[in-house]
C-alpha cells in the first residue's frame, strides 16, 4: 500500500502537490475547470492542516518561445484562487531566486503556484525526460511530496518521479481515488464484466484488447477502430478509417475470442467528416466505397443495450463516435444514457469519453469518471504507474 497524504504530519511543512491542471484554455479563458476542482480535496487538506502548500502542474506542450505565452498557468491561478476562496501567489517562473523567495518566505496556509511545468522542456526537454538535477531541485523547494496528478501518473516526469525520488512521498485523494476504482474492478470484477472500447486507432489499445479479452465476458468495439476490425473480417467499410498495420491483429483476436467480441451491425456513414455533409444509416454490408463510418447505427446500439443491461460491471474507454459533431454524437449519447440507467459499478475511463460524459450532462451518473486517459490506458492493460509506483510504501 502507498502512503498517502493523511500518514504525514503536514504543520508548517512545505508541501509540494503535483497536481493536474492541464485543462483546456482559450483566448486566456478556461473552458472546462474539472481537473482544477478534482485537485481541491488534496489541496484543502493540506491547507486545513496547516501546510505550505507548493503546487506543480503542466499545460499542454512547449516546443517554442510562443508556445509558453498561450500555456501560462496564469489563468489557471486566478480560477484557482476563486475555487479556494483565498489568494494563490503565481510564480511566473519555474526555478530561480525570485521563485526561491517567494517560497522561503511562505506562512502556514499559504498557497503557491509555479509556472508551467514543461516550460523546462523548451531546452534538452528538462521536465519530460526526468532530468535528475531538475527533480532535485524542485524537491529542494519543499518537505513532502504528494502526487495527485493521475492523468500524469502514466509518465516519468522530474515533476513527479523525479520530486518523488529525493523527497518523502504520497498521493493525494484524487489518485487514490483512481486506483482504488480501476485496480479492484480490473483484478476482481462482478460479473458479467463488459468493456466497451472505442476510439479512433487500434494500435492506442492493443494492449488494453490483449489484457481485458482475457478478463471481460464482453468486448463491444465501436468508434473509428471498430473498422480496422471489420475489415479484418472481410466486411465492406468502404472509406473508413482503418488501422492498415494492425488488420492482422483484429483478426487474430476475431478468430481467438469470437464469442467474446462484438462489432456493429450497422453504422451512421457520411460523404465527408463535417455537419453539413451527406449522412445516411445503414447496414455494414451496405457501406458504398465512398462512404465513411463516422457513428453507430440504431441496430447496433439495441444489440450493446442487451450486454450493457446483463452487465453488473462497465468499463468505457473511446467514444464511440464522431461526438464533437452533433450528427455523429447520437452513439455516444444513447450509450451514456444506457450505462447511466443500470445498477452496475461503471467507469468511464477518462479522455475524449470522460469529455463526452460531462459535455452531455452525466457528470453525476457513474461510478466513476476517470481525470486521466493514458493513465487510465495503462491500468486497463495491466502496467504499472511510474508516477506511482515511485512513492513510499507504508510500513507493514
Amino acid at each position: 500500500m502507498k502512503k498517502t497524504i493523511r500518514d504525514y504530519d503536514l504543520n508548517n511543512k512545505r508541501v509540494i502537490i503535483r497536481v493536474d491542471f492541464n485543462v483546456p484554455i482559450k483566448d486566456g479563458v478556461i473552458l472546462d475547470d474539472n481537473r482544477i476542482k478534482e485537485s481541491l480535496k488534496t489541496i484543502n487538506y493540506a491547507i486545513d492542516n496547516n501546510a505550505k502548500v507548493i503546487l506543480l502542474s503542466h499545460l499542454g506542450r512547449i516546443k517554442t518561445e510562443e508556445d509558453k505565452i498561450k500555456n501560462t498557468l496564469e489563468p489557471v491561478s486566478r480560477r484557482l484562487s476563486e475555487l479556494l476562496d483565498r489568494k494563490v501567489t503565481f510564480v511566473k517562473e519555474t526555478r530561480g531566486k525570485e521563485l526561491e523567495e517567494i517560497i522561503n518566505k511562505m506562512n502556514n496556509k499559504d498557497v503557491v503556484l509555479i509556472e508551467n511545468t514543461r516550460y523546462e522542456d523548451l531546452v534538452n526537454k528538462c521536465e519530460s525526460s526526468n532530468d535528475k538535477e531538475l527533480g532535485k531541485y524542485w524537491a529542494s523547494l519543499g518537505d513532502i511530496f504528494i502526487n495527485d496528478a493521475f492523468g500524469t501518473s502514466h509518465r516519468e516526469h522530474a515533476s513527479n518521479v523525479g520530486i518523488a525520488s529525493n523527497l518523502p512521498s504520497g498521493i493525494g485523494f484524487l489518485v487514490e481515488k483512481e486506483l482504488d476504482m480501476i485496480l479492484p474492478t480490473i483484478e476482481n470484477p462482478k460479473r458479467p464484466f463488459t468493456v466497451i472500447l472505442g476510439g479512433s486507432k487500434v494500435s492506442d489499445k492493443i494492449g488494453v484488447i490483449k489484457n481485458l479479452v482475457q478478463i471481460a465476458d464482453n468486448i463491444l468495439i465501436g468508434g473509428g477502430m471498430a473498422f480496422t476490425f471489420l475489415k479484418s473480417f472481410g466486411l465492406p467499410v468502404g472509406s473508413s478509417l482503418v488501422d492498415n498495420d494492425n488488420i492482422q491483429f483484429c483478426k487474430d483476436m476475431l478468430e481467438k475470442y469470437k464469442d467474446k467480441i462484438i462489432l456493429p451491425i450497422d453504422v451512421v456513414t457520411a460523404d465527408e467528416i463535417s455537419e453539413n455533409s451527406n449522412s445516411k444509416e445503414c447496414f455494414i454490408s451496405d457501406i458504398k466505397d465512398r462512404d465513411i463510418g463516422l457513428d453507430i447505427g440504431k441496430e447496433t446500439l439495441k444489440l450493446f443495450k442487451e450486454y450493457i443491461d446483463s452487465s453488473k460491471t462497465i468499463i468505457w474507454n473511446g467514444p464511440v463516435g464522431m461526438f464533437e459533431i452533433e450528427k455523429f454524437s447520437n452513439g455516444t449519447k444513447q450509450l451514456l444514457e444506457m450505462i447511466s440507467k443500470t445498477d452496475s459499478l461503471t467507469i468511464i475511463g477518462g479522455g475524449d469519453t470522460a469529455s463526452a460524459a460531462i459535455n452531455f450532462g452525466y457528470k453525476n451518473s457513474f461510478s466513476h469518471i476517470s481525470t486521466g486517459g493514458g493513465a487510465t490506458l495503462e491500468l486497463l492493460e495491466g502496467k504499472i504507474l511510474p508516477g506511482v509506483e515511485v512513492i513510499d510504501e507504508k510500513e507493514a
